[in-house]
């Protein structure tokens, strides 16, 4: 097998360097040969996993956080290479939805032993993203979570952003557009469209989604009051989302989004536009997966 593995040796606080050395000892161990590559900064995975396929790999294996997967599926996505995942991030969070082992060998011998299954992928104008995008609420929350990250790592500096975020959010205004709605201006709390199920290291913002089932889960939230959105933060961390009032949830194949310089997370990385067209591409990604 042609395998390249393109390793983030930055991500989780360093935890890639660490996957990375187990990787590099199982494949010895193992006599099994491949490439290691490992990211010298931003958007560099895109290029080593474009080359990868360019070279014939039948599979890359990324090693890092939800950033990394987002790099290397821009080139592997719509391919026949099919997508390894060893965990090393801080959130972790499409595995989770996947299934994907955390502990390395377990994750390396689905890999090697496995057969790789489709999966959708999501374009937002011109990127593809994997797991979730969304506006409002849940940038601000990343914006604090990113202080916090190198201090502790899973669902803690999430958990720390949130409750920084309750006290400090107001609403957002945008307008919005599903499938072949007309577009309707709202006051929104949070609109989350998720191809995952989980956002900021465990939060099930879209608890509902498949990510090979040819649809989007388009969850908006209008806005309440702070003593509101406290009393609903267990619910929010059990899954709970879609059955508060204040919640809209559709399946959708594709979403407009307009707002002046309306800031976006897109699988974590935060960017700021104007509109984001955003439409599922289905089974364009094979994946290992149980």
């Amino acid at each position: 097998m042609n395998i390249h593995v393109i390793c983030n040796p930055k991500s989780g606080n360093g935890e890639g360097k660490t996957v990375l050395q187990k990787t590099v000892a199982y494949f010895r161990d193992h006599e099994i040969a491949a490439a290691f590559h490992e990211t010298q900064g931003p958007k560099h995975a895109v290029e080593l996993a474009a080359q990868a396929v360019k070279d014939g790999a039948e599979t890359v294996i990324a090693i890092g956080g939800d950033g990394t997967l987002h790099e290397v599926i821009q080139s592997v996505a719509g391919t026949n290479t099919a997508l390894g995942i060893l965990p090393a991030g801080t959130g972790n969070d499409f595995i989770k939805t996947i299934r994907v082992p955390v502990d390395t060998e377990q994750a390396l011998r689905l890999i090697l032993e496995g057969t790789p299954k489709p999966v959708d992928t999501v374009r937002i104008n011109d990127r593809l993203f994997l797991n979730e995008c969304g506006c409002g609420f849940d940038v601000m929350v990343l914006d604090y979570a990113e202080k916090a990250k190198k201090m502790v790592k899973g669902i803690l500096p999430y958990l720390y952003g949130v409750l920084q975020t309750i006290f400090h959010f107001k609403d957002i205004h945008v307008s919005l557009s599903v499938d072949d709605e007309e577009p309707r201006e709202r006051d929104i709390l949070v609109l989350a469209v998720g191809n995952g199920r989980f956002i900021g290291g465990g939060i099930p913002i879209a608890p509902s989604a498949i990510p090979d089932d040819g649809l989007l889960d388009v969850l908006v939230v209008r806005g309440m009051t702070k003593p509101r959105m406290l009393s609903v933060l267990p619910g929010l961390l059990q899954g709970k989302i879609e059955s508060f009032p204040e919640t809209t949830h559709q399946l959708a194949r594709k979403v407009s989004l307009k707002a002046p310089s309306i800031r976006v997370n897109i699988d974590g990385e935060i960017i700021t536009m104007d509109h984001a067209d955003i439409e599922v591409v289905p089974s364009s990604l094979l994946i290992y997966r149980p």
